[in-house]
C-alpha cells in the first residue's frame, strides 16, 4: 500500500475560511480518514498549505487552552511521582509485601494503557472536550476515595479507576492540541508546553509528597491530587471550546460503533499477563498456572490484533486501533520506542526510590530532595527543546534522549559504593534522566501528531500513551521479578520466601542493581531502534515558511476577526497540510 502522509486539519474551519474569502475548496483535498502507511512518516521536506490565520483564537485564549490541556500532563505526572515517593509508606501502612507493592503503580499504568484506545474512539463520537471534562472529574472523585480504603485489593482497584479517568483526559488533550494548532511555531510551543507539564508535575509531586508524608498523613497526597483534578475540570468547562460537529450528532452511538470485543480482548490479555508476571514472584515461577496464564495472555493480544485487522478490512465496525497505521515502519518504531524508553525511565524512578528509602533508610523528605533536580532541570529542558524541535533532526534528539536515560540506569546499576556522595554520581544521574525524558517525549508526541490525519488525532494520542503506559506496567513487573529473584538467590531462599528489602543489606542492593541493569538494557534497545528506524527522518518540528510569515503578522490581526472566529465555534487548526518527500 502506498503512503499518503497527510495531515488534514479541520475541514469545517477551512471551508468557513474559504467561503469568507470567496475561494473554492481545492479539488485534490486528501481524505481525512486516511492514515499513514509508509516509512516516509515524519520526513518534512516540502509543505503545501493554505494561508488562513495562524491562530484559531486570540493569543490569551490559546494560552488558556494550552495551559488547561497541559494540566492533564501535569496531573498525570503528579499522580505517578507523588505516589512513587510515598510508595514504601503506603506498603507499610497497608501491609503490602515488596513483591506486590508495584501493583500500586502498575494498576494505574495498566488501566491507563488498556483504556486509552477505547476512550480515543469514544472521544471521536462524542467530542474530545466532553471526554476530557468527564475524565478529569472521574480522576477527582476516585482519588478522594482511594486513601480511605483499608486493604490492598481495594486500594489497587481504585488506583486502576484513577488510571481509567486519566486514560480519558490525557489522549484527548493531545488530540485537541493536534487539531487546534497548525504545523509551525505555535504548534511546537503548544506541544512543548504540554510536555513541560511533566517536569512541573515532577517538582510539585516530589515536594508535596515529601512534605505531606513527613509532617502529616500520606493520605493528604491523594487529597491534593483530587483538588488539582477538580480545578482542571472546572477550567476545561470554561476554556476549551465545544466542537462544531460530532459523530454523535449524525446518529452514531457507542453501542453500535465501539468495538467492545476488541476492548475486552486487549484489557483482559494485558491484565492476565501482568498478573502472571507479578504473582510469579509470590507463588514461584515453577507453579504450573503461571506459564499457562502467560501463554493465554499472549494469545489474547494476538487475537486482538487479528480482530482489529478484520474490522478495518471489512469496514463493518470502526476498530479501536487501526492496524494499517503500523504499515509504516517508522510509525511502528516510534510506538516501540515509546514502550521501551518509558519502561526504562519509569522503572528507574521506582527503583531509585527503593534505593533511598528501603535500602539507605532515608526519610520521605530526604528522598524528595534528592529527586528535586529532576523537576528543575525538566523545566529548563522543556524550554530548550521547544527551540530545538524546529532546528535539530528528530533522530538526533531521540538518540540523545535515549542515551541519557541509559547512562542514568548504568550509574544506579554499577557497583559504586553506596556511601559515595550523592553529588558525585546520583545527582548526575538525576539530571541526565530528565534531560532524556523531556527530549524524547515531545519528539514522540509531535511525530505522532504529524504522522496522522486530523480524524485520527485522538487515536494517535491514545496510542502513543498506551504504548508508554503498557510498557511501564510490564517493564516494572519484569524488573520486580528480576529484583526478587536476585535478592532470593543472595539470601539463599526461594523466590516466594524472598521477603522485604532491608536497610544496608547486600542482597537488597544486589536486587536493586539487577533491576537497573534491566532498565539499562531497555534503554539501549530503544536507542538501537532510533538509530535504525529514524535516521534521515528530517526535522519534524520544522516551521513552514508560510506559517512563520503568518506568525510575524499575527500581532496585527484584527481582534474583530478573532472574535468572529469564536462566534463561529471554530476551534481547530485551518491548515490543510501535506507532509511528503
Amino acid at each position: 500500500m502506498t503512503m499518503v502522509g497527510s495531515i488534514e486539519a479541520a475541514p469545517e474551519r477551512n471551508e468557513a475560511w474559504r467561503k469568507e474569502k470567496g475561494e473554492t475548496a481545492p479539488s485534490s483535498k486528501p481524505n481525512s480518514n486516511e492514515s499513514i502507511t509508509s516509512d516516509d512518516a515524519g520526513t518534512v521536506d516540502e509543505i503545501v498549505q493554505d494561508q488562513p490565520p495562524a491562530l484559531p483564537f486570540s493569543k490569551a485564549r490559546c494560552v488558556a487552552i494550552v495551559a488547561t490541556l497541559a494540566g492533564a500532563s501535569f496531573l498525570n505526572t503528579v499522580s505517578g511521582q507523588a505516589v512513587v515517593i510515598v510508595l514504601p509508606t503506603i506498603g507499610r501502612h497497608l501491609d503490602i509485601p515488596d513483591s506486590r507493592l508495584q501493583w500500586v503503580v502498575s494498576a494505574y499504568n495498566l488501566a491507563f494503557g488498556c483504556f486509552l484506545l477505547l476512550w480515543g474512539r469514544i472521544a471521536d463520537i462524542y467530542g474530545k472536550r466532553k471526554i476530557f471534562i468527564w475524565g478529569s472529574a472521574w480522576v477527582a472523585i476516585t482519588t478522594v476515595i482511594n486513601p480511605f480504603l483499608p486493604n490492598e485489593i481495594a486500594f489497587d482497584l481504585f488506583r486502576g479507576l484513577q488510571g481509567l479517568g486519566a486514560a480519558a483526559n490525557v489522549p484527548t488533550a493531545i488530540g485537541i492540541l493536534g487539531t487546534t494548532f497548525p504545523p509551525g511555531k505555535a504548534k511546537n510551543y503548544a506541544f512543548s508546553c504540554y510536555a513541560a507539564g511533566a517536569p512541573l508535575g515532577a517538582i510539585f509531586g516530589n515536594l508535596v509528597a515529601g512534605l505531606i508524608a513527613e509532617y502529616t498523613s500520606w493520605k493528604w497526597v491523594f487529597g491534593i491530587i483530587a483538588i488539582l483534578a477538580a480545578i482542571i475540570t472546572v477550567a476545561s468547562v470554561f476554556v476549551i471550546p465545544p466542537p462544531k460537529h460530532t459523530l454523535h450528532q449524525d446518529g452514531v452511538s457507542v453501542k453500535g460503533s465501539v468495538d467492545w470485543i476488541g476492548a475486552a480482548l486487549i484489557t483482559v490479555g494485558l491484565l492476565v499477563l501482568l498478573f502472571a508476571l507479578t504473582e510469579g514472584n509470590v507463588v514461584g515461577w515453577r507453579t504450573p498456572w503461571v506459564p499457562v496464564l502467560i501463554v493465554v495472555a499472549v494469545a489474547l493480544v494476538v487475537v486482538f490484533v487479528l480482530w482489529q485487522r478484520h474490522l478495518e478490512k471489512t469496514g463493518k465496525q470502526a476498530p479501536i486501533m487501526k492496524v494499517s497505521m503500523f504499515h509504516s515502519k517508522r510509525f511502528s518504531a516510534a510506538m516501540l520506542i515509546m514502550a521501551l524508553f518509558f519502561s526504562s525511565f519509569s522503572g528507574w524512578l521506582v527503583f531509585a526510590t527503593y534505593f533511598y528509602q528501603d535500602y539507605q533508610g532515608q526519610s520521605v523528605i530526604q528522598t524528595t530532595l534528592r529527586f528535586l533536580p529532576t523537576g528543575v532541570m525538566g523545566l529548563i529542558c522543556a524550554f530548550v527543546v521547544s527551540q530545538l524541535l524546529s532546528r535539530v533532526p528528530t533522530y538526533m534528539m531521540l538518540a540523545f534522549g535515549n542515551a541519557c536515560v541509559a547512562i542514568t540506569c548504568i550509574l544506579f546499576a554499577a557497583p559504586i559504593p553506596p556511601h559515595t556522595s550523592y553529588w558525585a554520581w546520583a545527582f548526575i544521574g538525576m539530571i541526565l534522566s530528565v534531560i532524556g525524558a523531556d527530549t524524547a517525549w515531545p519528539c514522540l508526541i509531535l511525530f505522532t501528531s504529524h504522522s496522522l490525519p486530523q480524524a485520527d488525532q485522538a487515536l494517535g494520542g491514545a496510542l502513543v500513551n498506551a504504548c508508554g503506559q503498557i510498557g511501564r506496567a510490564l517493564g516494572l513487573a519484569i524488573a520486580t521479578a528480576i529484583q526478587t529473584a536476585v535478592m532470593a538467590k543472595q539470601r539463599g531462599v526461594s523466590v516466594e520466601d524472598a521477603g522485604y528489602m532491608k536497610e544496608w543489606e547486600d542482597a537488597s542492593l544486589a536486587g536493586i542493581r539487577a533491576a537497573n541493569w534491566f532498565h539499562m538494557a531497555l534503554g539501549l534497545c530503544s536507542l538501537s531502534v532510533v538509530l535504525v528506524a529514524f535516521r534521515g527522518s528530517g526535522i519534524i518540528g520544522k516551521i513552514p515558511a508560510g506559517n512563520a510569515k503568518r506568525d510575524e503578522q499575527q500581532s496585527a490581526q484584527p481582534e474583530e476577526q478573532r472574535a468572529a472566529d469564536e462566534e463561529m465555534g471554530i476551534s481547530e487548526s485551518d491548515d490543510a497540510t501535506k507532509i511528503r518527500r
